[in-house]
């Protein structure tokens, strides 16, 4: 019995010294943790628009036609000095998107300001996107004058979007300081049209619509 004893003792430290000789498994990789903030990759990604990666030449070659209520008004335009205000001028006019917009700030003898999405009968989740799109400063040496189109925008820096106004008086104020991008080359007389209806404050009483906003090769200036 007690040979029998001492044999069941050493066969039980035999079993133990040969699992303390197998090697030990690998632990399992820790789970890479998930960012909280984490977003779709295309969440952010801004679709394309026609005159995307446009150079200069070709912008240069564009004019646009504000079909408006009260006539039209034909746009030339500078991209050599303000390129991206161009560009994205162009973009919004191919895409339909100041298609029924309004000139919804008029100061007497200074300007009438359009581009205001909000204002559009197509207003919603998209044009609420596009018009928080911001597009980089591009304050040049053109004089803001009579016939000039210059990008409006806030108090803070590359703050400009949709926004843009017709100078129908001077503004030397606005000189280097904001995105002068275009010229009117006909419909001045409409321009002083909406700038010289009623108004309360700097709201017209009836806002003049964009029907629709065409681009087209500028046509040639005669002789």
């Amino acid at each position: 019995m007690r040979h029998l004893l001492v044999i069941t003792i050493c066969l039980f430290l035999a079993a133990a010294d040969v699992r303390a000789q197998e090697p030990a498994k690998p632990s399992e990789p820790a789970a890479t943790p998930k960012k909280t903030n984490a977003r779709p990759a295309d969440a952010s990604a801004i679709q394309s628009e026609p005159f995307d990666g446009a150079s200069v030449e070709k912008m240069r070659e564009q004019c646009v036609t504000l079909d408006t209520e009260a006539g039209l008004i034909e746009i030339e335009f500078m991209p050599e000095v303000a390129p991206e205000s161009v560009r994205n001028f162009l973009n919004l006019v191919a895409t339909g998107t100041l298609d029924t917009t309004t000139f919804s700030r008029v100061v007497r003898d200074f300007v009438i300001q359009g581009g205001n999405l909000a204002t559009s009968e197509k207003w919603g989740v998209e044009l609420s996107k596009r018009g928080s799109r911001k597009l980089p400063d591009e304050p040049n040496l053109v004089k803001h004058e009579r016939g000039i189109v210059s990008m409006a925008r806030g108090d803070e820096p590359n703050s400009a979007s949709t926004h843009f106004f017709i100078l129908v008086g001077p503004g030397q104020h606005l000189n280097g300081k904001f995105a002068a991008f275009g010229r009117v080359r006909k419909g001045m007389e409409v321009a002083d049209a909406i700038n010289a209806a009623p108004k309360n404050g700097d709201k017209p009483a009836k806002p003049v619509r964009i029907n629709r906003a065409l681009f087209a090769a500028c046509p040639a200036v005669g002789p």
